[in-house]
């Protein structure tokens, strides 16, 4: 996975030991999901973080996609849905009003499942 969320950062310079505590602790939260597709080969090609969060205003918990990276050369091949979707299916298992994301780069992908825009997107970079 690792090779993939170095591709995936643009704003960040992804740090080995940060991944790694990231991970572990990914792993260990009931609120967060993490999923892999690998190629026939067994190797991991793409992967999705989530996490969920409860809210006031849409009645209960909410699933917020952080990140979805295929690996270029298994583009347009089904993964990036199957994930979105194995993602979507989580949030409804746990009731999620609904699946939210911000892109840069793949606007045109999630429009093709259906997602549409919805807000604009601010951040703040910790100093």
């Amino acid at each position: 996975m690792w090779p993939l969320v170095c591709k995936f950062a643009t704003s960040f310079v992804p740090e080995r030991q940060s991944f790694e505590t990231s991970f572990a602790s990914v792993i260990a939260e009931i609120s967060a999901l993490a999923l892999v597709g690998v190629d026939t080969d067994g190797q991991i090609v793409g992967y999705l973080l989530a996490a969920s969060h409860q809210t006031f205003f849409a009645n209960g918990p909410v699933v917020w996609i952080e990140e979805l990276m295929v690996a270029e050369h298994a583009r347009r091949g089904g993964l990036g849905s199957k994930l979105t979707a194995e993602a979507e299916a989580w949030g409804q298992s746990i009731g999620a009003a609904y699946v939210s994301l911000a892109t840069r780069r793949a606007p045109e992908f999630y429009r093709a499942l259906g997602y549409e825009p919805s807000a604009t997107f601010f951040r703040k970079v910790s100093q």
